[in-house]
């Protein structure tokens, strides 16, 4: 994990309708994505657009994250080839999460089990 600071920087609003497209390609909805957005970060659903309005980037949509869920560390599993539980670097398991609960969606997981209720 090289070069996070490329990530990083990178636009939330610019990765955001790849999550969309991701699970709606799997009949999911754009609605549960923004569920699943708003359990990982404590944004509610005016928040979250208004950070996709503004094109703030992945380490600043986490750092202004009202409250990252308190059951985050039940996340685990791989995503692109990494443990996301062994990420070292907070903000890349952070963006690692959130591409893990979408993979989860997109794989057809309930909503109950993908939010760790």
């Amino acid at each position: 994990m090289n070069n996070n600071t490329r990530v990083f920087k990178m636009a939330f609003a610019s990765v955001y309708p790849h999550y969309v497209q991701k699970a709606e390609k799997k009949g999911r909805s754009k609605e549960e994505v923004d569920s699943l957005i708003t359990w990982l970060t404590g944004y509610d659903l005016q928040a979250l657009q208004q950070q996709i309005d503004v094109r703030c980037d992945f380490e600043t949509f986490f750092a202004q994250a009202p409250q990252l869920n308190p059951n985050v560390d039940k996340i685990t599993g791989v995503i692109c080839g990494y443990r996301v539980e062994e990420i070292e670097d907070p903000l890349m398991q952070k963006i690692r999460y959130l591409d893990k609960l979408i993979d989860e969606l997109a794989k057809g997981k309930a909503m109950e089990k993908i939010m760790r209720k």
